[in-house]
């Protein structure tokens, strides 16, 4: 059984509400857990390989929300997802605990989780804007 393309086989309106509900929810996910892991180390060394992980599988979550979005907005919504994560991070809790430090390792997370999937919608909107214009 072969995955439903883009152009043809789009799935039913509810499958796809619920799958992009569920990569959304991945998203938020995927910030919280790189974010707790963020400051781990290796010995006395910072190790932050959640920043690569972050990266890798944002990008992964926008490749497979757009099987299932209609436009760039909807396949964007997993990076929505991470943004309100990383928020939710950044609120301090009661006695003044907090998860994201002022490090150089949380402008790393945050550029760098957004970059690649921020640079692939950006090519699919500038794509489709070229394609409107030539015809």
């Amino acid at each position: 059984m072969t995955a439903p393309s883009p152009a043809t086989d789009r799935p039913t309106t509810a499958e796809s509400r619920t799958t992009l509900a569920l990569l959304t929810f991945d998203g938020f996910l995927c910030a919280v857990l790189s974010v707790l892991f963020l400051p781990a180390y290796i010995g006395t060394t910072p190790f932050p390989v959640t920043i690569l992980v972050a990266a890798v599988v944002n990008l992964l979550l926008v490749l497979g929300a757009r099987k299932f979005a209609v436009g760039a907005l909807g396949a964007a919504l997993p990076l929505f997802g991470w943004l309100f994560g990383f928020g939710v991070c950044m609120i301090g809790g009661p006695g003044g605990d907090v998860l994201v430090f002022q490090d150089w390792r949380t402008l790393l997370l945050f550029v760098a989780a957004l970059m690649p999937a921020g640079l692939y919608l950006f090519r699919l909107r500038l794509e489709s804007l070229i394609a409107k214009a030539q015809g």
